[in-house]
């Protein structure tokens, strides 16, 4: 990855580290359905799902309308923000992850919220094909237009 990323890719980035500490594998900017684009899904160890929000300041967080629906399509939702944010803005039933670029921590656990079945299968199937895209995008930078981001 560039080093010339935003400021929410950054936050990402130290998010996608740290949660391979807790041996949770992530993706980035995942569609779970049209209209909502994760920032951070995250697959943990016995399939559970969270999903990770990067806000990179306190306008970010406001004109964001979306992110309630994303807590149908995962386990558990955080919050990422680095040390300077106003974490009062945040919801309380949420959960709280503090990052910078290159690692992250997380200062509250999110309440969990487990997905039925049929949900959890198609957030699976949905994380590998995104992974597996991403992957082949590194591998052939040719593909056609739109496949990488399928």
């Amino acid at each position: 990855m560039p080093d010339d990323l935003a400021p929410g890719q950054l936050l990402a980035r130290g998010v996608c580290r740290h949660l391979l500490t807790h041996d949770f594998v992530s993706v980035v900017e995942l569609v779970p359905t049209p209209g909502l684009r994760v920032d951070v899904m995250a697959l943990g160890p016995k399939g559970e799902i969270w999903i990770v929000e990067c806000k990179s300041s306190r306008a970010d967080f406001t004109s964001d309308r979306k992110w309630q629906g994303y807590l149908e399509w995962c386990d558990r939702f955080f919050w990422a923000v680095d040390d300077a944010f106003p974490v009062e803005l945040l919801p309380d039933d949420s959960g709280l992850i503090i990052a910078d670029s290159y690692d992250a921590e997380i200062l509250r656990m999110a309440p969990e919220a487990k997905l039925a079945g049929a949900r959890r299968k198609v957030m699976m199937q949905k994380f590998a094909r995104h992974a597996a895209l991403r992957l082949q995008a590194l591998r052939d930078p040719r593909l056609p237009p739109g496949i990488q981001d399928a």
